[in-house]
């Protein structure tokens, strides 16, 4: 059907109306100029270096010491689990699992925090020290948990408290599946624990330096080697 010229002016003449009419409804908006983006999360400098980690956060320096004090677990081991597990990011969790391929869902597991600890494992720590009101994002309980659990798998596995490497196996399988060698099934984990011994040992040598260069004169935490 041919409109003529006054049709079709008869025919939008409503569309301002209509446009009024979304805008009320919530059902269309005008564009507006682009706003500045949200500034980034600045994100936790010397990380790799744990001279200056320690020497920048005193407060994670006395918890890391007070926890190697108490389980005998090296700072250095502590350090390379917190890297490994959640890059020093207090609120870390895995990564969300996908219903019908793309849409976002729960998370992969229940682990979160410094440590990464599951929710059981974590009310087993809280159940066997006391430490009922410990946060899995508090650095000082998330390392008190650390030395708690890797002294476990030194207790129950017998695996040596400086062992990077095979601590991390057990921190990442538990003790059951550690001790079932389910690690052996999974390559992925096992150049994983071969990052976190490299890891270890960086940290280790960098405050043997650290030591041997005065370090800003705190030296409490090199006995925690």
């Amino acid at each position: 059907m041919n409109l003529t010229f006054v049709d079709k002016l008869r025919r939008y003449r409503t569309l301002p109306l209509l446009l009024l009419l979304l805008l009320a409804s919530g059902c269309a908006s005008v564009p507006s100029a682009p706003s500045s983006p949200p500034p980034r999360a600045t994100a936790k400098k010397n990380i790799h270096d744990a001279c200056a980690l320690l020497t920048d956060h005193d407060d994670w320096r006395r918890s890391l010491e007070a926890s190697a004090g108490k389980w005998g677990v090296p700072v250095h081991v502590q350090l390379a689990i917190i890297y490994q597990e959640s890059k020093f990011e207090k609120n870390a969790r895995p990564p969300r699992g996908k219903a019908l391929w793309y849409v976002p869902w729960s998370h992969t597991t229940s682990a979160y925090g410094y440590a990464q600890a599951l929710d059981g494992t974590w009310e087993w720590y809280q159940n066997q020290t006391g430490h009922h009101h410990a946060y899995r994002d508090d650095f000082d309980d998330a390392v008190d948990f650390i030395g708690w659990y890797c002294s476990k798998s030194s207790e129950q596995l017998g695996i040596a408290k400086s062992d990077a490497y095979n601590q991390y196996l057990a921190y990442h399988e538990g003790h059951n599946g550690y001790a079932k060698k389910s690690w052996q099934k999974k390559p992925w984990l096992v150049r994983v624990a071969e990052r976190v011994r490299r890891h270890a040992e960086r940290y280790r040598e960098q405050m043997l330096n650290c030591r041997s260069s005065g370090g800003g004169g705190k030296k409490s935490w090199w006995n925690f080697m």
